[in-house]
């Protein structure tokens, strides 16, 4: 069975095709970081635009790039949420009506379980169950996974997720669109002795994630002190140490909570090295496992698509002739798939 997967929740376009006998046959992606570079952020209607410029002539170099034609293939899935709506429209229109005219299943993923399943396009994938943790621009979720669908929300953040955090803390020093990796390239500069920021929420009971009063104690930071270049290296390091430290605080609690060692971390944070460092080592100590998919399917992908897409197909779902498109949807609402 071989799926065609579309993303185009925000501002990459990304399509792939997924067979579930020989894996990931072709994969594309374009990114709109330039489009939106001179407006330090994105802007939905310039992402819904490009989508619709975009999608086609990648769909077409996927199949191309596979050595196949819509005959060979068997469902079309796309993302129909959460991101921004009109993005959205744009994958579920085209996603919808190629599966009309080429008589193929169509399937809605939601893009949260797409970077949550990311890691199953490894050569190792993760066993069930595990602890999940979705880092990015517009998420930070911990999630109880018992079983593709059969999910439980552990905590999430209550305002700027830690990508957002990252992007607007970045935007503060004066970097450049998009800031997050900017930030964390110049913390690599940075001594991590000489400021010491506040790890939020980290001391109360709970599981939730809250980073705007970090992004404040940083801008106050800044207000207070002379940005030469190493300062800027040290604030950008005592950020990135608070981020980090904090999502590991919580991913242990999350982990005895639960009374497992296994963690998945996944979406567009989960490329940063510190992270990844940090949480190995956690891992480690605590004599368990960290999974998660290699960087390109980190950030919006269409291969996370496809394969989350292909579950559900052949777990017998598939969408009628309506497109919709739904910018919040909680992931704990999805139909569990047993194995």
């Amino acid at each position: 069975m071989r799926i065609l997967g579309i993303e185009t929740s925000c501002d990459e376009t990304g399509v792939a095709i997924y067979d579930d006998e020989k894996g990931l046959l072709a994969h594309q992606l374009y990114s709109q970081v330039k489009l939106h570079a001179d407006y330090g952020g994105v802007v939905p209607e310039l992402a819904s635009r490009d989508h619709v410029k975009k999608t086609i002539p990648l769909i077409k170099a996927t199949l191309a790039e596979a050595g196949l034609t819509p005959s060979d293939l068997d469902g079309v899935a796309y993302t129909a949420g959460p991101g921004l709506v009109g993005a959205l429209l744009v994958g579920a229109t085209i996603g919808r009506s190629l599966a009309y005219a080429w008589n193929l299943p169509a399937v809605a993923v939601h893009h949260m379980e797409g970077h949550l399943l990311a890691p199953m396009l490894e050569d190792t994938p993760p066993p069930f169950p595990f602890i999940a943790l979705l880092v990015s621009g517009g998420h930070t979720l911990l999630v109880e996974v018992k079983a593709i669908g059969e999910y439980q929300i552990l905590g999430e953040s209550i305002d700027d997720a830690a990508g957002e955090a990252f992007d607007k803390t970045a935007k503060l020093m004066g970097l450049d669109y998009p800031g997050g990796p900017l930030l964390s390239k110049l913390a690599e500069k940075g001594d991590s002795a000489r400021f010491t920021f506040p790890r939020p929420m980290t001391t109360v009971p709970g599981l939730d994630f809250s980073f705007s009063g970090l992004k404040t104690f940083t801008a106050n930071t800044i207000a207070a002190n002379d940005n030469d270049d190493q300062t800027r290296a040290d604030i950008a390091r005592a950020f990135e140490d608070a981020v980090v430290d904090t999502l590991a605080i919580k991913c242990k609690r999350a982990l005895k909570q639960c009374h497992m060692k296994r963690l998945v971390i996944a979406g567009g944070v989960s490329a940063n090295r510190h992270l990844r460092v940090k949480l190995e080592a956690l891992m480690t100590s605590l004599g368990g496992e960290v999974y998660y998919p290699r960087t390109e399917f980190c950030t919006d992908n269409g291969a996370m698509i496809a394969y989350a897409g292909m579950q559900r197909l052949k777990n017998g779902e598939h969408n009628d002739l309506g497109v919709k498109g739904f910018p919040r949807w909680p992931i704990d609402q999805l139909m569990t798939i047993k194995s």
